[in-house]
């Protein structure tokens, strides 16, 4: 197998930067141009302006979002959600850029670094050329999204040639192979923080340590995960990661929920998903409680003693909340809750339910939702809901397994009627979307842990099998998958990053937050599979890790919105922005 050294590869990094800086420019412009195009196709009396495909007559103005029609919309699908991948292939390669600036700057960007970027720009910038697969039976083609001849000859500038025909190469891969297999590096994650990186070895040495050994057995045997672990998280601050300090928490912010987030999950999925569940609470609660829920809550889910569960879906309803039906009837002191909740995670052992439903029965869609903060006892495997008013069973599932998923039926359920969230009836939906951005950041997190873990367990097993009289390894089908992975696992990783400062920064960032779970869902599945695959049979097996990591990775591009919910709304952001 070539090596960096032997095979030329790359060019200088300035000569590499500078391409990758005007292959965005031109990005940008393709990117406009195909907003331009699908607006005339989903909005009310617009009409073409083969102009506008022009790069050099571009108007930057949007059409008034006013005007935007979402019966075209929801029939423009493929092109819209196309449109999304588009839009998200052009953030990810912005910030894979910044973050070889960054580490250029800091003098740390070696030659790994500069693959990845190569790499990374090259195959995107290919695909946004001719096709991207949103998904493994869909690939959206320029045409598709109305960009003629005309636009895409102004994008392929000599730069995006260029990074085309170096970009994703075999010798390209064949280098990075080769930089990965002995030392196991995949390249500088650029924290710039070296709290952040003591904070990851402590972490990664905990989850090799404390949950890989084990993980296999736990999904197989499809036990909860051990409260003494949950204790020893509690012990290292997961759960008040971003509690402020007053509360008992660390008081850091969503970047550093990430670096630990990831690297939980690269031990075990549910492990790393155990904190979304105070993560979220305590949002909700911070954003939206009264003083006393905040005294009276926020100490406990940061310690861990009080572990929380999200009620929010109905068997009827998935990603449509306005549709729930669940009711609180208040009488006296007390509202009373009747309906039936299905895909509760970690919903029997949990303290806590941050449960939504509808408190004014007049009200269709979402008014007249609220969020309650309503207490539980804990249950036991063999009572898992021991309280009056409440009954529950499992739903058994292929993989996520460390929490157990349940349908839960309430009947007159009891809650306070000081459990109301804020004390604020109808408000339950603004109070829920507040925290959306936290949760697909804190899921692109935990996609990148588990594509990560796909990628290790994927290059040790190359690394060991022998076929033919070497290590699989040396087969360029084989190394070159694990190449890849570990350039997509990069721009995935920084993407995620990126949200996560901008909501440190105070910054709106849901847009970008979903770009990011988009992708890494989307990574996590194809670094599971493609490991699976490197596998062979012993891949499909129960004893091998690997296929729990396939099992975990499919949920990713499901939950916390669905890839096509996902993209549907990043089209309507960007088409109406």
């Amino acid at each position: 197998m070539a090596s960096p050294q032997s095979t030329p590869v790359s060019p200088a990094k300035e000569a590499l930067l500078d391409e990758c800086r005007a292959a965005l420019g031109a990005l940008k412009i393709l990117i406009e141009a195909a907003a331009h195009a699908l607006q005339t196709r989903v909005t009310k009396d617009a009409k073409l302006d083969p102009e506008r495909l022009d790069p050099e007559r571009l108007d930057p103005e949007r059409l008034d979002p006013e005007r935007l029609d979402p019966e075209r919309l929801d029939a423009e699908q493929f092109a819209a959600h196309g449109f999304a991948w588009l839009a998200t292939y052009g953030a990810a390669l912005e910030q894979l850029f910044g973050w070889a600036e960054r580490l250029e700057a800091a003098g740390r960007l070696g030659a790994l670094e500069r693959l990845i970027l190569q790499a990374g720009f090259g195959e995107y910038l290919a695909q946004c050329s001719s096709g991207i697969a949103m998904s493994q039976v869909e690939i959206v083609r320029p045409a598709d999204l109305g960009l003629d001849e005309k636009a895409l000859g102004a994008f392929e500038t000599p730069e995006v040639r260029s990074l085309i025909a170096r970009g994703n190469t075999a010798e390209t891969r064949a280098a990075i192979a080769e930089e990965i297999r002995e030392s196991a590096h995949f390249g500088d994650p650029g924290f710039e923080d070296e709290t952040l990186d003591a904070m990851r070895d402590q972490i990664r040495r905990f989850a090799d340590e404390r949950i890989a050994p084990h993980a296999q057995d736990w999904h197989r045997a499809d036990r909860l995960i051990p409260l003494e672990v949950i204790e020893e998280m509690a012990a290292l601050g997961v759960f008040g990661l971003t509690t402020p300090e007053a509360y008992g928490g660390l008081g850091l912010g969503k970047v550093a929920m990430c670096v630990v987030t990831e690297e939980l999950s690269r031990g075990y999925l549910s492990v790393g998903s155990i904190g979304t569940r105070s993560e979220i609470a305590a949002e909700l609660i911070l954003q939206a409680g009264t003083d006393e829920q905040k005294q009276r809550w926020l100490p406990g889910i940061a310690s861990g003693a009080v572990l929380p569960s999200a009620v929010f879906t109905e068997p009827n309803t998935g990603s449509d909340l306005g549709s729930l039906k669940t009711r609180a009837l208040k009488e006296g002191d007390r509202y009373l809750i009747t309906g039936n909740k299905t895909w509760t995670t970690h919903g029997a052992r949990s303290d806590l339910m941050t449960l939504m439903a509808r408190t004014d029965g007049g009200e269709t869609g979402y008014r007249g939702l609220s969020l309650f903060l309503a207490e539980k006892p804990r249950g036991t495997d063999d009572d898992p809901f021991p309280a009056d008013g409440m009954s529950g069973s499992e739903i058994p599932v292929l993989g996520y397994r460390g929490m157990k998923e349940y349908e839960i039926a309430f009947d007159r359920y009891p809650v306070p009627a000081d459990g109301l969230l804020g004390l604020r009836e109808g408000e339950g939906f603004k109070q829920l979307m507040r925290t959306f951005e936290v949760a697909r950041i804190q899921t692109t997190a935990r996609s990148v842990g588990v594509a990560q873990n796909a990628l290790e367990l994927g290059l040790s097993y190359a690394r060991e099998r022998v076929q033919f009289g070497k290590p699989i390894y040396a087969f360029p089908r084989v190394s070159g998958k694990l190449a890849w992975i570990a350039v997509e696992v990069m721009i995935a990783r920084q993407l995620g990053l990126f949200a996560a400062r901008e909501k440190d920064a105070g910054r709106r960032s849901d847009m970008v937050a979903g770009m990011a779970k988009l992708l890494a869902g989307r990574v996590a599945w194809a670094a599971a599979d493609a490991a699976v695959q490197i596998h062979g049979g012993n891949g499909y097996a129960e004893e091998y890790p690997v296929s729990r990591v396939l099992c975990d990775a499919r949920i990713l591009s499901i939950f916390e919105g669905a890839a096509e919910i996902q993209a549907h709304i990043i089209a309507r952001r960007l088409l109406s922005a």
